[in-house]
Parts: C-alpha cells; sequence; structure tokens
C-alpha cells in the first residue's frame, strides 16, 4: 500500500491500522495537532502568519484525550426507528432519556454510587473480555453483562487523572451529549454511567464494523453511491444535533464508525458546545486540523455551518482519498484552507462537484446549510437518490458490510489493544467508599441508567 499521511498527527493509540506514516521533520509539530480543545487566543487570528501555528497545536490541555478513545459503540435508535427496524447488532433499546436523571443521594460528603446506590450499574456485574481502545485517562472495553450476555463497550476513566488536567466539566458534557443521543439511529447513546471512588464507568452499546478512516484507507476513496450513503447518514445525525442546539465541531472519518450492518454511527461528543441558538455563534479555537474551517482559523465567532465544512471535508476525503486542503505541512495546511480555491479533481459527477463547492464555501454566510440548515442539505440534486424518511428508518440496504462474525470478531481493532491484559482492579467495586481528593463530589450527577431495557434481536 502507499504512503499515506496520517488525518490527525497523534491518532496514536485511536489508529486502527499501522498504515499511516509521518515524516521525521513534522512529528513534533503533529504530536499535539489532534482534536485539542485550545485555549482563548489559541488561534490564528487575522493577518496571523500561520508558518508560526505549527507550534502552537502542541498544548498541555487536551479535553479530547480524556474523551476520544476508540469506541466501537452501536447508535441508538428512536423508539419508532426501533419498532420498524429491529436490526441492531448487540444492542438494547433504551428508554427516553433525553434529560439527566436526578442527582443521587449523598453520603457523608461523597455521592454514593456503588452498590448502595445503584445495583444495576456496578463494574462487578461484567465481565471485562477485551481491551479495545485505550487514552490518556483510562481504556475502553468490551464487556460482557453477566445476567443479560449482552456485550458492551465499556470506557473506564481514572479520575485522578482528569483531575488533575482539570476535565471533569468534559467529562460531564460528553454525557450530557450522549444522554441526548439516544433518539436518533446514527448516533451512539449512553446505557449506564457510574462511578466508584477511583473511576468513572461509560457504558455504552458496542459496534465492532471498524472506524470510516479504517476503511476509507484500505480502500483509498469511495464510489459516488457510498460516499452519498455515508454523507447523507452524517448529515441526518448532524441535522439532529442542531435540533439539540448543539454545534458538533470535531467531524472526521475517525469519529465516524460502522455497525455490523454499515450503518454509520457517530461517536465522540467531547467537543460539542451546547445551547447554541440557530441564530448565536461560538468563538472557541477546536477542532482537528485537517477539518478547521475557515472562520474557527480565522478566530471569527462562528455558528452551525461550521459543522456543514467538516461534512464537505470528510465527503471530499471520501471520493478523492485526502481532505480538500491536505498538506504534510500544517502551516502551509492553514494557508490552503484560509487561501487557496477548492481544487476538485476529474470524474466526479457535476451534482458532486457543486455539493463540495457549496459546503467547503469559505464565506460561512454564503455555506449551504448557513441559512435553513440541515433542510438545504438534504434539498441538494446530489442526494436526489435518498430517500431520508427510509434512510432514517435503516431501509435502505448500506453500500458495504463490514462482515463482522459477532461480538467476538475483533478484526476491526487493533491488536495492539486486543492483546493487552485486562487489569483485575476494573472489574472490582471497592469494599469503601470513601474517595481521595473528593472525586466523588467533583462528578456529582454523572450516574445514569434507564428505567428498564429491552431486549432486540438482530
Amino acid at each position: 500500500m502507499r504512503g499515506r499521511r496520517c488525518p490527525r498527527g497523534n491518532r496514536g493509540l485511536r489508529s486502527l491500522l499501522k498504515l499511516c506514516w509521518l515524516p521525521r521533520d513534522i512529528n513534533s509539530s503533529l504530536a499535539a495537532a489532534g482534536s485539542s480543545e485550545l485555549g482563548a487566543g489559541a488561534g490564528p487570528a487575522p493577518g496571523t502568519d500561520t508558518s508560526a501555528l505549527v507550534g502552537r497545536t502542541e498544548r498541555a490541555s487536551c479535553p479530547l484525550s480524556t474523551l476520544q478513545l476508540p469506541l466501537r459503540l452501536l447508535p441508538a435508535a428512536s423508539p419508532q426507528a426501533v419498532q420498524s427496524v429491529p436490526d441492531h447488532c448487540y444492542s438494547m433499546d433504551s428508554s427516553p432519556a433525553g434529560t439527566p436523571s436526578p442527582q443521587l443521594p449523598r453520603a457523608n460528603g461523597n455521592i454514593n454510587l456503588g452498590p448502595s446506590a445503584n445495583p444495576n450499574a456496578r463494574p462487578t456485574d461484567f465481565d471485562f473480555l477485551k481491551v479495545i481502545g485505550k487514552g490518556n485517562y483510562g481504556k475502553v472495553l468490551l464487556a460482557k453483562h453477566k445476567s443479560d450476555g449482552m456485550f458492551y463497550a465499556v470506557k473506564v476513566l481514572q479520575k485522578k487523572s482528569i483531575l488533575k488536567k482539570k476535565e471533569q466539566s468534559h467529562i460531564m458534557a460528553e454525557r450530557s451529549v450522549l444522554l441526548k443521543n439516544v433518539r436518533h439511529p446514527f448516533l451512539v447513546g449512553l446505557r449506564y454511567s457510574f462511578q466508584t471512588p477511583e473511576k468513572l464507568y461509560f457504558v455504552l452499546d458496542y459496534v465492532n464494523g471498524g472506524e470510516l478512516f479504517f476503511h476509507l484507507q484500505r480502500e483509498r476513496r469511495f464510489l459516488e453511491p457510498r460516499a452519498r450513503f455515508y454523507a447523507a447518514e452524517v448529515a441526518s445525525a448532524i441535522g439532529y444535533l442542531h435540533s439539540l442546539n448543539i454545534i458538533y465541531r470535531d467531524l472526521k472519518p475517525e469519529n465516524i464508525l460502522l455497525d455490523c450492518q454499515g450503518h454509520v454511527v457517530l461517536t465522540d461528543f467531547g467537543l460539542c458546545k451546547e445551547g447554541v441558538e440557530p441564530e448565536e455563534t461560538t468563538s472557541t479555537f477546536c477542532g482537528t486540523p485537517e477539518y478547521l474551517a475557515p472562520e474557527v482559523l480565522r478566530k471569527e465567532p462562528y455558528d452551525r455551518a461550521v459543522d456543514w465544512w467538516c461534512l464537505g471535508a470528510v465527503l471530499y476525503e471520501m471520493l478523492h482519498g485526502l481532505p480538500p486542503f491536505y498538506s504534510q505541512d500544517v502551516s502551509q495546511m492553514y494557508e490552503n484552507i484560509l487561501h487557496q480555491p477548492l481544487r476538485i479533481p476529474g470524474g466526479r459527477t457535476v451534482a458532486a462537484c457543486d455539493l463540495l463547492q457549496a459546503l467547503l464555501h469559505k464565506d460561512q454566510r454564503q455555506r449551504l446549510g448557513s441559512k435553513t440548515d440541515f433542510l438545504e442539505i438534504k434539498s441538494h440534486v446530489f442526494f436526489s437518490p435518498i430517500n431520508w424518511d427510509d434512510l432514517y428508518h435503516k431501509r435502505l440496504t448500506p453500500p458495504f458490510n463490514p462482515n463482522v462474525a459477532g461480538p467476538a470478531d475483533l478484526k476491526h481493532f487493533d491488536p495492539e489493544f486486543t492483546q493487552e491484559a485486562v487489569s483485575k482492579s476494573i472489574g472490582c467495586t471497592p469494599d469503601t467508599m470513601a474517595s481521595s481528593s473528593g472525586a466523588s463530589s467533583a462528578f456529582l450527577g454523572f450516574s445514569y441508567a434507564p428505567e428498564d431495557d429491552a431486549i432486540l434481536d438482530c
């Protein structure tokens, strides 16, 4: 296989395959250039010499290192979708959970989140089978629930590490978004969240179809029908987030997973911005370098249209094998995003070219989706073959099947993870609920469990 750039400099432990390479002289400049939420003033201002930006991406505080572990999750469908499409792999239906659960009672100043608080959500309820991902603050494990035999992806985070980096607000923010995602078929939903004195646990549906990046790197590029299908399902998910006044802000192939049938699962919500009304803007400099919109680089206030830029960048990559303004030199890439015209190689339909130009318009006010949001995307001629109601209810057959044999099929996970021994401490419930450093109170309200779960047949 030809040398292929790594779309994020610090893909590292998130990688499903070791197929990307980086020249030695840019390793340091890209080492922390991945999904980082940078502090005020970290982004390039108008007129800034972007040659200085290579070092600017190397930030000590990176909230996404806490959250963006390589989860292999399954989207939770809406009740309507569940009734019409009983095709979820290794999944359980979810009760409506659009709002956070009430705070659990505290004991002696700390939240008692062990067996006495929620006996159906504790580490000893699971057999932890394999490590399937790692990050700075924890691991993701394939786990089997002892009582019902269901498989889950359980993200386990170390409280001390999170508190040391002051990242607890981002953990709670991701949890908040996860709770809202249970109503859409292409967004991963939260099943349980609970904590012990030392650890936080996200229990999410398990999916093992692999990252879109994995398949794109293997096949280099997709034909238009396949790219259209993925783009449509992603657009549906993004449109739903926007309807909840959430801007996603980190769309890229690594955050797009496939379930066992080939449907899209959008995950990793650590950079989401909640509470942004249709006419409102935000200004935090965050995202992934290859997919940053011009207004973000210019440190201008931006709105939901930033997500449609990212959709255009991902669609371009699916069709052509690289992001639209890609350069191995990060500073040059920023210059390209800001100033270079979009170049579309030949061989694409007029509709595809028109959509790419509309989504990748450098002026966010003129970008497709800037006025009526998802409605504009749906109406574009490129998506004319898509029946959006059938798409939402998964009545359309995916153009590609990952061909997984079952939950034990880990061929889409990096052996670096799956061959690692599972720590016994992950599945233990401490005898004492005393917590050091006020760790429990720092995550007040973290625990969540639906009122009931109904098992779905695949």
